[in-house]
């Protein structure tokens, strides 16, 4: 018998092919077709489904939902969002995102919804919100969701109710802010290690009302006290941006409301307990105070455009905060010090903010600069030595006794003044001059009101990176104290220096004088 090279040499293979070809010529709908197809990509068989085969396809379900949850934290939430946030489900999505994202604060939050308008920029949108902290009772501290002009309206309501009875005394800072879009992107692995899950945020279009009209505090209490402590799960944010926003900024003690606007606005990171420090290392940040512009930006570098390298530079990029023509009644209200004196004016101020590199820093000019700002941390020492003496015993006033190694944990701020049309006045009160000598006050209120029209300032301030950990404004920070210090010694070298000026011109004078009589009475000499 000839051998037929075209019959199969496997009889297995040859069932197997026909047993699929016979199956799906016996199939009468494209469904059988589908079934057929499937099982056989899954199972190379049409055998019944089996314990097996379930587990392995709930073990490849979990894993590839695992991998998505932490490779694409931000896409398996969007798919969540975009399937429950329907007609009938907006109510519970909107419940469930606004507990979720203030679980950690004292805040209502109210939106209108929550969509993913575009799946290629990777982020959920959050349209049309609106963030409320008002004194109010804890069973009505709820998450719902509604229109802005009703939630505005009830906050305005639940402020002027006097039957609404708050749990708290209200003694913090009060808003009452709307927001047309946020945009964030989560991040599991941050939420895994502590650090919030929140990766990045983008804010645009803020609008609303910052009341801090209710803030009291003891004159003698320490900022420093009420700094933010670190919490795990406080968020750490990568990337942050914001643009178009205004508010109107309400401040105690009756100081009259102000605007504050933020043209655009840029920070690498922004972290809760790190708030005020990553402000100041900014990228970008543009604005206007009190119709007073501001911005924050890194300076410009001349090695940025050459290739060379200067080995004395150990300084990172260097960050330049300039503020122009600000009312100087932002900075004398209850402090000590040169800027309690000035009763009105205007100041221009620009800052250069140098955070030295981790490695390779040149020690040498850090220890310079502390060396000359010791005596000026002693009377910062003994200013803070007047508060209690239990505000003493609960934050001690670091000095900076061991320089040697921990000269890169300081940051120096180069500061230039320019006070413009200002009137200074001798303090009433004898608290007031703690710090500073009694002998010099009028020789600088005097400096000031003579040279009322410009005044320059230039000073240097030294300060441990530890003092902004937990540190939300100027104050608790213990910058503006620093800057004061900073600006009496500046003050102090003028009047100094004016007072030699003066009398080295008398001396220079009498001089001439004496010399002029010597040749008037040569020449009467001669003549006679």
């Amino acid at each position: 018998m000839r051998y037929n090279s075209n019959f199969p040499r496997n009889s297995k293979q040859v069932k197997v092919s026909r047993t699929k070809e016979e199956l799906l010529a016996h199939a009468n709908s494209v469904t059988e077709k589908l079934s057929i197809r499937l099982k056989w990509v899954l199972k190379r068989s049409m055998r019944p489904f089996n314990v097996d085969d379930f587990s392995a396809f709930f073990s490849w379900i979990m894993v590839g939902n695992i991998l998505l949850i932490v490779l694409g934290t931000t896409t398996f939430a969007s798919l969540v969002i975009f399937c429950m946030n329907t007609v009938f489900a907006q109510e519970l999505v909107a419940k469930m995102l606004g507990n979720f994202l203030t679980k950690n604060s004292n805040m209502t939050v109210i939106f209108e919804s929550a969509i993913v308008p575009d799946w290629r920029d990777g982020k959920i949108s959050f349209n049309k919100c609106f963030l409320s902290r008002r004194p109010k009772n804890r069973r009505k501290n709820v998450f719902e969701k509604g229109l802005q002009a009703d939630a505005i309206a009830n906050a305005i309501q639940r402020g002027e109710s006097p039957d609404d009875e708050p749990y708290d005394d209200g003694n913090y800072t009060q808003f009452d802010l709307t927001i047309d879009q946020v945009n964030v992107s989560l991040s599991f692995s941050k939420f895994v290690n502590g650090r919030g899950i929140l990766d990045e945020v983008e804010v645009h279009g803020l609008r609303g009302i910052v009341d801090r009209t209710h803030v009291v505090w003891d004159p003698d209490d320490d900022a420093r006290n009420y700094k933010n402590v670190h919490k795990p799960g406080d968020f750490e944010i990568d990337n942050f941006r914001m643009t178009d926003v205004l508010f109107t900024l309400c401040q105690p003690a009756e100081f009259r409301p102000f605007n504050v606007s933020i043209f655009n606005c840029e920070l690498p990171v922004l972290r809760k307990n790190w708030l005020f420090y990553d402000f100041l290392n900014a990228n970008n940040i543009s604005g206007s105070y009190d119709d007073s512009l501001f911005t924050i930006h890194k300076k410009q570098n001349i090695n940025d455009f050459k290739d060379m390298t200067d080995d004395d530079n150990h300084w990172k990029r260097v960050t330049r905060c300039r503020v122009d023509s600000l009312n100087v009644d932002h900075m004398n209200r209850g402090l000590d010090g040169p800027f309690g004196w000035i009763t009105s004016g205007r100041v221009d101020m620009i800052g250069d903010i140098m955070v030295p590199e981790d490695e390779g820093i040149s020690i040498g000019e850090i220890l310079q600069a502390m060396t000359e700002s010791l005596a000026n941390e002693a009377r910062r020492a003994q200013m803070f030595a007047r508060k209690s003496a239990s505000t003493c015993n609960q934050m001690p006033l670091p000095l900076p006794n061991d320089t040697t190694e921990n000269a890169s944990k300081y940051f120096i701020l180069d500061l230039q003044m320019t006070l413009n049309n200002v009137k200074a006045a001798v303090p009433i009160f004898t608290q007031d001059l703690s710090y500073v000598n009694y002998a010099l006050i009028r020789p600088i209120v005097g400096y000031i009101n003579s040279r009322k029209t410009y005044v320059p300032i230039k000073c240097r301030i030294i300060k441990k990176m530890d003092d902004f950990d937990g540190s939300w404004t100027i104050y608790d920070s213990a910058l503006m104290d620093d800057i004061s210090i900073e600006v009496y010694d500046a003050f102090a070298n003028y009047v100094a220096n004016e007072e030699v000026r003066t009398l080295r011109m008398k001396r220079v004078g009498f001089w001439s004088l004496q010399i002029f009589f010597q040749l008037l009475l040569m020449s009467l000499g001669a003549i006679a």
